[in-house]
C-alpha cells in the first residue's frame, strides 16, 4: 500500500515558515525541508504563496514541505538585497489586478508599463483597475491613462473605494479565479477588498501628505480565499517589478500593440529604434500606438539585460 502523498497550498510566506491549506480544508502551520531549491530559477525565496506543495508530517508532529509540484506561472520582483537574483511575488495566478491611482500617489506610466511587460511574458492576464477617481482634478489624468491602456487593449476599470463605485464590476472578476493584486502602496488594494469582501478586516494606511505615497501595509504576500469562490494574493507595495533574463531583442513581443506590428516591419529582427521601414515607429507618428508607451520600451530595451536570471 503506497503512502498518502500530502499535496497543499502556499496562503502564507515568511522567510522559512509558512501557512498551507491542505487539500481537506485545513490551515496549519509548515516549515521549508532545509536544501529545497528551485531547479533552473535563482531566487530568494524557493517557493512562494500559490504554489502547491508536497509535505509530509514528522515524528514530532511538525509538518514540512518538501517539494515543488512545478508552477503553470510566477511573477517576480528584483531582489531587495540582491540585485541578481529575484524573488516570486506570487504563482499558479489566473489572473493580475494592477491597481492604479491618479493621484495621493499618482502613478507612472512607466511603473504600469513594466508590471504588464512582466505579466506578459508569463501569460498572466491584466486588469488595469483606477481607483480614487473620486479625487478632484484628476479629470485629465484619469481619462489619459483610461485611453492610453484600452487603445491596445487592456480592460480598464475606474473604481472608487471610498464611495464603493463599481466595486461589484472587480467582484465579478474574482469569483472562482487566483487573482495577484499589486500596485504602489496606498493605492487602496486593501481598501478595494474590504468592500468587496468586508470579513477580512485587511489593513489600510494614510497617505503620507510629504512624500505622495503610501506606508507598507503589506509586509509578505498572502492569499484569502473569497466567498463568491476563488482566491486573492494581496502583494506588498513593490516598487519595481524583475523583468530579469528578458532578451531585449524580443522585448516588443511583450508590448502586445507593438507585436501586432511586427510582420508589417521591412525587416523580421526589427527593434523599432533605428531601422528604416519600421510599422512601430509610424504606428506612433499617426497615433495608434501611445508615445508614453514607446517611451517605456525604449527605458527597458536600454536598461542592462542580465539575461542569466529567468
Amino acid at each position: 500500500m503506497s503512502e498518502k502523498i500530502n499535496i497543499a497550498i502556499i496562503i502564507k510566506s515568511t522567510g522559512k515558515n509558512y501557512r498551507i491549506l491542505t487539500e481537506d480544508g485545513e490551515y496549519l502551520d509548515a516549515t521549508l525541508k532545509g536544501k529545497m531549491r528551485t531547479h533552473g530559477l535563482r531566487t530568494t525565496n524557493p517557493v512562494a504563496v500559490g504554489d502547491k506543495v508536497k509535505y509530509s508530517i514528522q515524528e514530532d508532529g511538525k509538518l514540512m514541505i518538501t517539494d515543488l509540484i512545478p508552477r503553470k506561472n510566477h511573477i517576480i520582483r528584483k531582489s531587495i538585497n540582491l540585485s541578481k537574483e529575484t524573488h516570486i511575488v506570487a504563482a499558479n495566478v489566473d489572473q493580475a489586478l494592477l491597481i492604479v491611482t491618479p493621484d495621493k500617489p499618482p502613478t507612472s506610466f512607466g511603473f504600469i508599463d513594466r508590471f504588464l511587460v512582466a505579466a506578459e511574458s508569463y501569460n498572466i492576464p491584466t486588469t488595469i483597475v483606477i481607483n480614487k477617481i473620486d479625487l478632484p482634478g484628476t479629470e485629465e489624468r484619469i481619462a489619459d491613462l483610461m485611453m492610453t491602456y484600452e487603445m491596445i487593449g487592456y480592460p480598464v476599470i475606474l473604481t472608487s473605494a471610498l464611495k464603493d463605485k463599481n466595486t461589484d464590476k472587480i467582484k465579478d472578476l474574482l469569483k472562482d479565479k487566483v487573482t495577484v493584486l499589486a500596485g504602489h502602496s496606498g493605492v487602496g488594494k486593501s481598501s478595494l477588498i474590504n468592500k468587496i469582501e468586508p470579513d477580512l478586516f485587511l489593513k489600510t494606511s494614510e497617505i503620507s501628505a510629504y512624500h505622495q505615497k503610501g506606508k507598507h501595509t503589506t509586509t509578505f504576500a498572502e492569499m484569502f480565499p473569497l466567498s463568491m469562490g476563488g482566491f486573492i494574493i494581496d502583494t506588498p507595495g513593490i516598487k519595481g517589478y524583475g523583468i530579469i533574463g528578458l532578451d531585449k531583442n524580443e522585448l516588443a513581443l511583450y508590448f502586445p500593440e507593438m507585436a501586432d506590428k511586427l510582420p508589417e516591419c521591412k525587416f523580421y529582427n526589427c527593434t523599432h529604434i533605428n531601422e528604416p521601414k519600421c510599422a512601430v515607429k509610424k504606428a506612433i507618428e499617426e497615433g495608434e500606438i501611445p508615445e508614453s508607451r514607446y517611451k517605456s520600451y525604449l527605458n527597458i530595451f536600454n536598461e542592462d539585460q542580465d539575461k542569466s536570471y529567468r
